[in-house]
C-alpha cells in the first residue's frame, strides 16, 4: 500500500491521448501530490513493448504526424535522457511497457514543484503529451531515438488546479500544522 504522501490530492491537467486516425489512446492526467506532481498515463491499442513517452512544448496534435506538438518540454535547456551527461531535462519519461493485450500504464513523478509546472504547461501555446512508436533509449539528443509520433493529447487544466496552488502556498507559510486533524 502507498504511503499517504504519496497519494494524489487532486488533478491538475489531464488529457486525451489520440491516434491519427481520431480513435482514442488513453489518457494522461497530471497528479498533485504533497511533494509535488505526478504524470500518470494509460494506453490501450498500442502495439506490444516499450515505447517512449514526452511531454511537449506546444499544446498543438495535428494528425497525422502530430510535429504541431514541437519539441520535447526543456525549460532548463539540458540534454536528452537521462543517461545523457547533460541531461535530463523535464519533458523526458520512462519508457510506458505495452502488454500482450495491447495496454500499459506509467506513473512517474516530474521533476519540479507544482508552480513552475503549471507555468510550463500552460504558457501561451500550451503543452501535449505524445507517445512514440519505439522506445526511448535516454539517450540521444533531441528526442531520445523513439521513432515516429503515434499518439498526441493536449494538457488542459482542470477545477482543481485552484486547490493545489492553495495547498502549495499554505505549505510553504508553514501553517500546514494548522490544518492537521
Amino acid at each position: 500500500m502507498a504511503p499517504v504522501s504519496d497519494l494524489p490530492e487532486g488533478r491538475l491537467a489531464l488529457a486525451r491521448l489520440g491516434y491519427a486516425n481520431g480513435l482514442t489512446a488513453g489518457t494522461a492526467e497530471i497528479l498533485a501530490t504533497s511533494t509535488g506532481a505526478r504524470l500518470a498515463i494509460t494506453l490501450s491499442g498500442v502495439s506490444e513493448g516499450k515505447h517512449g513517452v514526452h511531454l511537449h512544448v506546444s499544446g498543438r496534435c495535428d494528425a497525422p504526424d502530430f510535429m504541431t506538438a514541437g519539441g520535447h518540454l526543456n525549460p532548463a535547456h539540458r540534454l536528452h535522457g537521462s543517461d545523457n551527461p547533460g541531461g535530463s531535462h523535464l519533458g523526458d519519461l520512462p519508457n510506458i511497457e505495452i502488454g500482450k493485450a495491447g495496454t500499459g500504464r506509467l506513473s512517474h513523478n516530474l521533476s519540479t514543484n507544482q508552480a513552475e509546472l503549471l507555468t510550463y504547461l500552460f504558457d501561451s501555446d500550451g503543452a501535449a503529451v505524445v507517445v512514440h512508436a519505439g522506445p526511448d533509449d535516454y539517450r540521444t539528443d533531441p528526442s531520445g531515438n523513439s521513432g515516429a509520433r503515434i499518439a498526441c493529447g493536449v494538457l488542459k487544466r482542470t477545477g482543481l488546479v485552484w486547490l493545489a496552488r492553495i495547498r502549495q502556498r499554505v505549505i510553504k507559510s508553514g501553517l500546514s500544522e494548522a490544518f492537521q486533524p
